[in-house]
């Protein structure tokens, strides 16, 4: 390994930034990395063995210990496990005699849980030694394990034709298969791939086409729905030697898979909008950051932006533009969801742990290596090119005053069409139901485990105050019903993800639950409420499902859940929502639970619990008057 290991840190320049590229590379050749291995990076790059270690060890997908040769990861988000994940767990922990979280002893398998993979269309679905299996059952396990147990190659175990579309394509070939079931602006083919950058770039200066996304009114896709055109302005005006474009296409909120149809059917569009960013702010590196769980896709992305070179589309000149000098390359994530957040984002492209940073400063005044980047979701790069190509004021006709445009929402859940639905901004709940056709509904998550759980009946009769404060944006706040509500920036915001659960679902044991531990698992663990809050919110609740709760522990609930919005981050300060919002939408749950609606006496005693420490230290008792 001496001599692979010395070819892989020369690869990388001993580039402290791509040490995560150098850790994929050395589990690329076989599976895990060893202190001594740790040692010699930190010597060669810089960094101390402490800053390599904490790096490895902070990734779902490296490994300190030699891993099997079948490395089986199932996917164990909600909409898994609405399909029967827990046979098809079982399934495999029979047919490989082993439990989950352990390697068997010949290794030969090795399973593992994993959060959302981004396969919510078409679950239960594993990853096994990078290749994506869909709609796994019982029996497929058995066959998989029986073909694993003859030694064949995990692309000899596929049981399903590829799928749909670039599914197919000879750098992809995966089962996946894409479930667009709606297309509007974004995703109708109506324009030529690149057109923008040879044709439009030209006739507009970088000022003009910043003035172009600001008149669009475009906000960020990824969530937060910051104005796309405000941020490429502020990172504009910032002096530096370099300006860095990044997209983010680390999509791990569990219920969404919109990035992953647009970077497999619509990867040119994705790119053309970074190159139009990077015309627009004078960037000239680019970086796609790409969720492990689609490494899948690595290849062939790899290969459009070739071609894209190749038709000087990236590069130095770039469509004969003096002095327009930029390139994109990928970055490989390695399974965490914090990382979603553009501040974890950077500190992982500069090969650290993914923990948010303090803010200020802002990414757009010194992110990447301290140089001012704009970071943007895949979509709303995508979006970006049919903006230029068509103005902004044909943009503006879609949406509504305040969210303007469409967007991409990933369905799934109980629904018989789940997939992709491009809708303008206003759609109400009741007609993405209708479209999805869900049936018998009960609740639906908008926005993932950190958006809201709503419900179907008015909710007029729910604490008002308190869904202000805690949940709606601005100041919609009348006798709505919940059919009637719009997915929009003032009334249901989203990232994309839409789940729908049916009445037969217990929202509170398996949905709330399944939440909650999933924010507990993606913790970076950095800030005090967040390590600690949503564990003692999943005791609480625990409790209360036992049938042990008393009414004061749902208000304790509401009350422990504010002290996460001190967090540094999204993932911390929302890592509560899915016990509030439940609680909100959803109190009669929790009072069918909970022995007596009327607190009581719980027979514990403090003052008599604390009097024998009291008389050691000398302390009075409290007099109760």
């Amino acid at each position: 390994m001496d001599n692979k290991l010395s070819n892989i840190l020369k690869r990388y320049n001993n580039a402290p930034d791509r040490l995560m590229d150098m850790l994929h590379d050395i589990h690329n050749l076989q599976g895990y990395i060893t202190p001594a291995e740790m040692e010699v990076i930190a010597g060669a790059t810089g960094k101390s063995f402490a800053e390599v270690q904490e790096t490895v060890t902070f990734y779902h997908f490296f490994s300190t210990k030699p891993k099997a040769r079948y490395n089986i990861y199932l996917d164990s988000s909600i909409t898994a496990c609405m399909r029967n994940r827990k046979t098809v767990k079982e399934a495999f922990e029979h047919e490989c005699g082993i439990e989950f979280g352990s390697v068997s002893e010949d290794g030969l398998f090795g399973l593992f849980n994993t959060a959302c993979i981004g396969m919510n269309d078409q679950g239960p679905a594993a990853i096994i030694n990078d290749i994506v299996f869909t709609n796994l059952t019982p029996f497929r396990v058995k066959e998989l394990v029986k073909g694993m147990r003859e030694g064949l190659p995990v692309a000899d175990l596929v049981y399903e034709n590829y799928g749909d579309g670039n599914n197919s394509d000879p750098d992809v070939k995966a089962m996946v298969v894409n479930n667009i079931r709606k297309k509007s602006v974004l995703l109708k083919r109506d324009y030529e791939f690149f057109s923008v950058i040879k044709d439009s770039l030209k006739n507009f200066s970088p000022d003009e086409i910043v003035k172009t996304v600001e008149d669009s009114n475009l906000r960020g896709r990824g969530g937060a729905g910051f104005p796309t055109g405000m941020k490429w302005r502020f990172g504009k005006r910032v002096d530096a030697e370099h300006r860095i474009i990044i997209c983010n296409a680390d999509e791990g909120e569990p219920g969404t898979f919109k990035d992953r149809v647009l970077l497999t059917e619509y990867p040119e569009q994705v790119f053309e909008g970074m190159v139009v960013a990077a015309y627009a702010t004078g960037a000239d590196l680019g970086v796609l950051y790409l969720r492990y769980e689609y490494k899948y896709l690595l290849k062939f992305l790899n290969r459009k932006l070739e071609e894209m070179r190749e038709q000087q589309l990236l590069g130095k000149n770039i469509a004969g533009i003096n002095d327009f000098n930029f390139d994109i390359r990928i970055q490989l994530g390695a399974g965490a969801y914090v990382c979603g957040e553009e501040s974890a984002l950077l500190e992982s492209l500069e090969g650290k742990r993914g923990e948010p940073r303090d803010k200020p400063p802002f990414p757009v005044e010194k992110g990447y290596l301290n140089y001012p980047t704009i970071v943007n979701n895949v979509e709303t790069f995508a979006t970006v090119v049919k903006i230029v190509k068509n103005g902004a004021d044909w943009y503006c006709n879609f949406g509504t005053k305040d969210s303007r445009g469409t967007k991409l929402l990933s369905v799934s859940g109980d629904c018989q069409y789940p997939g992709i639905y491009e809708v303008e901004w206003g759609t109400t709940i009741r007609e993405v139901l209708e479209m999805s056709g869900a049936y018998n509904v009960q609740a639906v998550q908008v926005g993932g485990p950190s958006g809201m759980l709503i419900g179907t009946k008015d909710t007029d009769n729910l604490n008002k105050q308190e869904q202000m404060k805690w949940y709606k944006p601005s100041g919609m706040m009348g006798a709505e019903k919940f059919l009637d509500r719009k997915l929009s920036y003032s009334d249901l915001p989203t990232g994309g993800s839409i789940i729908i659960f049916n009445r037969e679902r217990d929202l509170l044991s398996d949905v709330v639950m399944n939440f909650t531990d999933f924010f507990i698992e993606e913790s970076c663990g950095s800030c005090s409420t967040c390590r600690i809050m949503p564990t003692v919110l999943k005791k609480k609740l625990q409790k209360i499902l036992d049938g042990h709760g008393v009414r004061s522990d749902i208000d304790d609930l509401i009350n422990w859940g504010k002290v996460l919005k001190a967090s540094r981050c999204g993932l911390g300060q929302t890592a509560g929502n899915p016990i509030l919002s439940s609680i909100i939408n959803f109190r009669h749950l929790y009072e069918q639970k909970v022995k007596s609606l009327a607190d009581y006496d719980t027979d514990f005693d403090l003052e008599k619990a604390i009097q024998a420490s009291s008389r050691f230290v000398g302390r009075k008792p409290v007099v109760h008057i």
